[in-house]
């Protein structure tokens, strides 16, 4: 049963596990959604999703499979118009007597037929789309299964309009602002470590404990305060190809240089690759730079290395000697050996693409971005990429 809705939901990103769809298939034999649309959407989504991130990929694979039911577009416009417009609540009193439940693929059919038949607007009544009356298509009435058309839910026993996408901004594989970067940063914080002086700070978890322990009668923990010891080099390619990515990339150095929790920041540029100089603006003007290898020679390997560029380019730039577009700037190494030799250096980097990783493989650059894959851990400039990232900085 719904087999098909199974991979739709799959088809949307949703990770259904089969323990899960036996679960929900138990619920709908156990009659947990009666024979209501709206219903059987919050149970399967209570039982289908389980972070509000997913709530997203549930509701467009919802969406998908239940098309011709949540898209009303082949209503005439002023069909519609109608039912869009405010009502008075209508007497009820047409109500059937025990009014007939409808199995849920039924229900759904019987709107296919109703769309079909229907040529002008209808109040009241039980079986046209309407407004008011007990019909279970329309709104503005009520009927215990239904699916609403048109105006808001009154009984809350309307299909749920998925196609709204309210959860749109709680997905993980979307762009970062400027405070989920700082949310994500602040997991950085596990490198901070005890400082000798006074026990000054409580310690939540161990005041539980030892509260508990004492029979529930209060007993305070106090710790020593965290020292912030975690060191971030971040290099950051400028302009050409990144110019579309503006956006993104000053929000990451701003939430950046906004925390509170990291010892010490440094901040360089570079276009396209790393060579012999490191800009120190973002314009990667000539002079404005100071010399790789003085980088790697006064700053320890204790730092750890975010490297944030599309690492799309010609082939030469990356693998030639000489590759700098400048003209001004003939390099005696290629672009990879200098990356080679920063990832050799420092202990822990990562490398943040704004490219959509299901792009990596087929977008103009594809060849470099492969050959830095093969030197840094490379992720996607999403939520779901910078938590990866920060794993594997820690």
């Amino acid at each position: 049963m719904f087999i098909k809705f199974m991979y739709a939901l799959r088809g949307a990103g949703l990770k259904v596990s089969l323990d899960e769809w036996l679960v929900l298939m138990e619920a709908l034999d156990a009659g947990l959604a009666g024979n209501s649309l709206m219903e059987f959407y919050y149970l399967a989504r209570n039982i289908l999703v389980k972070r509000e991130s997913d709530y997203d990929k549930f509701d467009m694979g919802f969406m998908e499979y239940f098309r011709n039911i949540q898209t009303i577009s082949d209503l005439p416009p002023e069909f519609m118009e109608w039912l869009s417009q405010d009502e008075l609540e209508r007497d009820l009193a047409d109500m059937p007597e025990g009014l007939k439940k409808h199995d849920l693929n039924e229900l759904l059919q019987m709107f296919k037929e109703r769309l079909k038949e229907q040529k002008e607007k209808h109040d009241g009544g039980n079986y046209w789309v309407g407004t008011g009356g007990t019909s279970p298509f329309g709104h503005g009435g009520y009927n215990p299964q239904g699916v609403r058309v048109g105006g808001e839910g009154r009984h809350q026993s309307a299909v749920q309009i998925a196609g709204e996408r309210k959860f749109r901004d709680f997905r993980q594989d979307n762009e970062l602002n400027i405070r989920q970067f700082q949310m994500a940063f602040r997991k950085l914080r596990q490198f901070s470590s005890r400082i000798d002086s006074a026990k000054t700070e409580l310690d939540i978890n161990e005041t539980i404990k030892a509260t508990g322990d004492n029979a529930g009668m209060l007993t305070l923990v106090y710790e020593k305060p965290r020292k912030n010891t975690v060191k971030l080099l971040l290099l950051i390619d400028s302009d050409g190809s990144m110019w579309r990515h503006t956006q993104l990339v000053n929000q990451l150095f701003q939430a950046l240089h906004q925390s509170t929790h990291l010892k010490d920041l440094k901040t360089y540029y570079f276009h396209n690759c790393i060579y012999e100089n490191l800009y120190t603006t973002p314009a990667c003007r000539r002079g404005d730079w100071v010399e790789t290898d003085w980088v790697l020679g006064n700053y320890g390997s204790e730092y750890k290395v975010i490297l944030v560029g599309d690492a799309s380019m010609s082939t030469y730039e990356l693998m030639a000697p000489g590759g700098n577009i400048n003209w001004y700037d003939y390099n005696e190494e290629p672009g990879i050996q200098w990356l080679g030799k920063i990832q050799r250096h420092f202990d822990k980097s990562i490398w943040l693409n704004p490219i959509k990783e299901e792009r990596w493989e087929y977008t103009r650059g594809y060849r470099t971005i492969h050959e830095i894959r093969n030197v840094f851990p490379m992720f996607e400039l999403t939520l779901d990429g910078l938590d990866k990232g920060i794993s594997k900085l820690l």
